[in-house]
């Protein structure tokens, strides 16, 4: 199969590409190394072994000869990550939105008609929750006087109990809350609508909290264990907001590379967009991702530093019964082990501090 990978450069997306050559498939990379995510405006070395186009998702010349050269579309390509402040949202949706809009437009004019988008977990807002009373309900709103007190559990919007937390299905109702977020569900939205307009197929990974070599470093958009690790690395205790106890999903990135070839492979119904929740089914706490990744550093214990960030949410924790189902998958890589390999993966060098505006 012959694969444009948007994004290639990536995180995700080099292994993808890495992972689609030694399974005898044909890989073109496509990305336009950002500033914003990429430390040097040269290919990273690891693209050595694939063919390598820098340019722009949002370039319809450009896609109209790569397009005209492949089966299917693995699109990464994305600003990812909580970002620096609103300011950024010229930036989201200049990249993620525009340009996933532009490439479906290729698409339909290349004849391409298979699409894996990569979405995430954060269009689902809070998880799902349960009130021993009221059954499954949509929590009260975190405030700061919750957090000056310490409360940092969600509670129940008509008793105010505190609530228990559910896996996520991919039918949860989407609640984004950030931009980040918000530019993801619209993503997804231009793919259902391009897969009904052409008959197309979409599966739309909703990656969980993806972790492994070649995350970026030093950077507001890079993920919490890629921040943990570059504070120890520099001698310092990571940082853990709240009281350690969010949950999340922490998958390791060749799981997620392997997610991405088994939905190239799969048949999913025409005109239809099928999400997929994209995770380890092994939830963890930000806590002890902290601890775990400290201890494999051989660096200082966690610091707890209360409080909490605009936007962000208490537990979110997916359901994976999905993606067993319909794509096979499970994860292979366990957290201890992930974790401690990560402790010396290599990352990718640190990135310019401030976004690039459109």
């Amino acid at each position: 199969m012959r694969v444009l990978v948007t994004g290639g450069a990536g995180f995700i997306g080099s292994h993808i590409a890495d992972l689609l050559a030694a399974e005898g498939h044909q890989p073109i990379v496509l990305d336009d190394l950002l500033p914003t995510a990429h430390g040097s405006a040269a290919a990273p070395a690891y693209l050595s072994a694939h063919r390598f186009v820098r340019g722009d998702v949002a370039d319809p010349a450009t896609l109209d000869g790569l397009l005209s050269e492949v089966d299917a579309v693995c699109h990464q390509a994305a600003v990812v990550g909580h970002g620096v402040d609103p300011t950024d949202a010229p930036s989201y949706a200049l990249h993620n939105d525009y340009g996933t809009a532009v490439l479906l437009a290729g698409m339909y004019r290349a004849g391409v008609r298979k699409l894996v988008l990569a979405s995430s977990m954060v269009i689902y807002g809070e998880g799902r929750y349960s009130c021993v009373e009221h059954g499954i309900v949509c929590p009260a709103p975190r405030g700061r006087s919750d957090a000056d007190a310490g409360r940092f559990e969600p509670r129940c919007p008509g008793c105010g109990a505190e609530l228990g937390w559910l896996l996520v299905p991919e039918d949860a109702p989407p609640a984004p809350r950030s931009t980040y977020a918000a530019t993801k569900l619209a993503q997804e939205n231009l793919a259902a609508a391009w897969a009904r307009q052409t008959g197309g197929s979409v599966w739309a990974l909703r990656y969980h909290n993806v972790y492994g070599p070649r995350m970026p470093q030093n950077t507001p958009y890079a993920g919490v264990a890629s921040l943990f690790r570059s504070a120890l690395r520099r001698g310092e205790a990571p940082g853990v907001l709240e009281d350690g106890g969010q949950r999340r999903d922490f998958v390791h990135v060749r799981d997620v590379a392997r997610a991405n070839l088994l939905a190239l492979l799969a048949e999913t119904e025409p005109g239809e967009l099928m999400p997929v929740n994209v995770c380890s089914g092994e939830p963890r706490t930000v806590g002890e991702l902290a601890a775990e990744l400290a201890s494999a550093c051989g660096g200082p214990p966690p610091r707890i530093l209360g409080g909490l960030r605009p936007a962000d949410v208490r537990h979110i924790v997916a359901d994976p019964a999905r993606a067993e189902k319909l794509l096979g998958f499970t994860a292979r890589t366990g957290f201890a082990e992930g974790i401690a390999a990560f402790a010396t993966d290599p990352l990718r060098d640190p990135t310019q501090s401030t976004p690039e505006k459109p």
